[in-house]
């Protein structure tokens, strides 16, 4: 994890996840803790390392990579912790992800782990989309949900922390089906992206780039391209076709070979998300065939 600095006050600590950090006036600002005590302690090290302070935290959404180290880093320094108001629910009940992915039934013991929920945190203050001060802090609240219900990115200082509204060209190819819960949230979150006025934006996975739109843009035609090719093979099912198997001939089609039921159940979910986009534009419909739901061609 390296501490990197875009302008006077603004940087971020970049990793597999990008953690940012603002500080002025004697005041620090970190956005998102990281996925668990180990990575919030290497920010923590080299803070002290570079003299530099720590006041408050920001959570963009409630993703256990990103909020993992808010429970050590709340009962170590004692800051106050930030949130969109459905991201701070999950924060605070983080069980909530793991039962939402499994149907909503109580999750299985293998659900039930650090990648899917973190340490429970109680956030102190919920963050309104808009104009908002933190402290010394100035910063714009804007509402990006899509990956997730109510995420959140920070434009600060002309800096967009834009938390997983985008993934960098890197990590699009390395999940190939980007997680999202909601297909049109996510399109139109991105849409805005476009047209947001900075200095440089930084993703929560992927660099620090001052021409960003390129991969906003990279990122609107891989949703847009699933979204192609889940309905040509949706509307090669005459008799329709069940979610799970979908899921599973999309999966074989990107050459995606799960390894445990989580993962088949993230990649579920951006499956359905998908589907629920086609079923909005009027495109497919779902079906009750045998006591099975069937994803079939709206004709």
């Amino acid at each position: 994890m390296k501490l990197q600095q875009f302008t006077d006050h603004c940087y971020a600590f970049t990793g597999s996840v990008n953690i940012g950090y603002c500080q002025k006036e004697g005041k620090g600002l970190l956005i998102d803790a990281g996925l668990d005590d180990s990575a919030v302690k290497k920010v923590l090290k080299q803070l002290k390392q570079y003299d530099l302070p720590l006041d408050y935290c920001v959570i963009t959404h409630a993703h256990a990579d990103h909020f993992g180290g808010a429970s050590f880093l709340k009962k170590t320094l004692k800051i106050p912790l930030y949130a969109p108001f459905l991201e701070a629910a999950i924060i605070e009940n983080p069980i909530l992800e793991p039962i939402y992915l499994f149907n909503g039934a109580y999750p299985i013991d293998e659900l039930r782990n650090k990648f899917l929920e973190g340490p429970p945190v109680c956030v102190d203050h919920l963050l309104e989309q808009g104009e908002s001060s933190i402290g010394p802090f100035k910063m714009e609240v804007i509402d990006l949900p899509g990956h997730s219900y109510s995420q959140a990115g920070i434009l600060i200082e002309e800096i967009l922390y834009a938390a997983d509204s985008y993934f960098g060209h890197d990590a699009l190819n390395k999940h190939i089906i980007p997680f999202i819960i909601d297909a049109d949230s996510t399109l139109e979150s991105l849409e805005k992206l476009l047209h947001i006025s900075c200095k440089g934006a930084i993703p929560g996975h992927g660099t620090f780039s001052e021409h960003f739109q390129e991969t906003v843009q990279e990122n609107i035609n891989v949703h847009r391209d699933k979204l192609d090719a889940l309905y040509q093979l949706i509307e090669n099912k005459e008799e329709g076709e069940t979610l799970e198997k979908i899921t599973k001939e999309f999966l074989t089609l990107h050459n995606i070979h799960v390894k445990n039921i989580g993962q088949w159940l993230l990649f579920r979910t951006s499956v359905t998300a998908y589907i629920a986009s086609l079923i909005h534009q009027g495109k497919v419909r779902f079906k009750i065939v045998d006591n099975e739901p069937k994803v079939s061609v709206d004709n």
